[in-house]
């Protein structure tokens, strides 16, 4: 079975078309941690509302996974991702206007379903069509591009939210997804499945494999928690813990989504020299992956006094996490690759949205026995910090003879 390498020319035009997509679903999914004082106010929201608010994207994004890995390796990335967005448009029109916390809940799930397939898509497309050193950089410059769509979440989203609304501003997100749309139909080549596919890929194979297996925790808690906090507690943390003005706070974000924007164009650039195949990845991600767990440790240790720029470090500090995705893809064939992709990001989301609820209710459970809102965070991320390391360990015993 061989790759279909196509030229530089297409393969930037393709990059920078499934790149808007993966833009707005990066901004639809931080866009919260910004409107969240909108919402709480509108709604009259517990945190615990917010973190299943916030983690229904992830819920409706994750439930698509594993189907959408078939329907990937078998109809391609061009009718998948387009097809999915629909449903996207249909969320964030529903989002918009919504008039009670169920609808918003529905819509927010629906929103993450209509994006689910707009990085495994991408990525099954960069794994036939590029050239295999490439994996690594167009992997970190497609987050590059998500980090620009959660830096759009912050400041600009915050400047136009006094003036339109936040229900204005969906509006707007849902006429950019039609553009994405219309743009992948043109420039994004059909799926020659008779090139690409195998009927003997399934995923059993990927789920049974050990080198999959050794992530699926660092996957789930990590990874996973990395996204919790970084699209919707950072936000919180800096207006409940360290005292931001919402304002203020839509600044923290903006640094905290800058410094992932520079990490990933910098990682992007000089990761292919260092991480050329699945083992020098697991080498890397051995190295690496503690470092973000020594910053969250410190951030637990200074509580009101960490703000914007030690969650930012903390962004930063966990871009070696980045390996894990496009390693999962270079550890399988052609046959599996959509299916090995979508079962991690099932991971991942999973993972996203099972701690961004669990973090609001050990934050409500913490105050109903009478410690302080700023306790409850700090109990939370402790609890993030202690499932972190065990999948870190979980990782490193796995992968012992690496």
């Amino acid at each position: 079975m061989n790759k279909v390498i196509l030229s530089k020319q297409k393969a930037i035009t393709i990059f920078l078309v499934f790149a808007i997509g993966y833009y707005i679903s990066n901004l639809l999914r931080a866009i919260t941690a910004t409107i969240s004082p909108n919402l709480v106010s509108e709604f009259n929201l517990s945190a615990g509302d917010l973190g299943l608010l916030g983690g229904g994207y992830f819920l409706g994004f994750a439930s698509v996974q594993i189907p959408l890995g078939y329907l990937l390796d078998n109809k391609g990335p061009k009718k998948i991702v387009s097809y999915f967005l629909l449903v996207a448009i249909v969320g964030i029109i529903s989002f918009s206007l919504s008039q009670n916390f169920i609808s918003l809940l529905i819509s927010r799930i629906l929103i993450g379903v209509g994006v689910g397939a707009c990085l495994m898509g991408p990525l099954t497309a960069y794994r036939v069509w590029f050239q295999d050193e490439t994996q690594q950089r167009a992997n970190s410059w497609m987050l590059m591009t998500g980090a620009i769509g959660m830096l759009s979440s912050s400041l600009p989203v915050q400047f136009f939210l006094p003036i339109i609304g936040w229900r204005s501003i969906f509006g707007i997100l849902a006429i950019l997804t039609f553009f994405s749309i219309v743009l992948i139909v043109i420039f994004i080549p059909n799926w020659n499945k008779g090139n690409t596919y195998d009927e003997k890929g399934s995923i059993k194979e990927v789920w049974q494999n050990e080198f999959f297996k050794s992530l699926v925790p660092m996957g789930f808690f990590n990874y996973g928690g990395l996204f919790a906090i970084q699209t919707l507690w950072a936000g919180p943390w800096m207006v409940k813990v360290s005292g931001y003005t919402p304002e203020e706070s839509a600044n923290g974000l903006f640094i905290i989504y800058l410094s992932l924007l520079f990490s990933f164009l910098t990682w992007g650039y000089f990761v292919p020299r260092f991480s050329k195949n699945v083992s020098d990845a697991i080498r890397l991600l051995k190295f690496g992956a503690p470092l973000n767990l020594i910053v969250l440790a410190f951030i637990i240790y200074l509580g009101p006094k960490a703000g914007a720029f030690h969650w930012a470090f903390f962004a930063v500090s966990s871009v070696f996490l980045s390996l894990s995705q496009p390693a999962v893809g270079m550890a399988f064939s052609l046959s599996n690759v959509g299916k090995a992709l979508t079962s991690f990001n099932l991971l991942l989301f999973i993972g996203a949205f099972a701690l961004q609820w669990i973090i609001g209710i050990i934050i409500d459970v913490a105050m109903n026995f009478g410690f302080s809102e700023i306790s409850g965070f700090r109990f939370a991320m402790v609890f993030f910090l202690l499932t972190s390391l065990f999948s870190y360990l979980f990782f490193l015993i796995k992968n012992l003879k690496n």
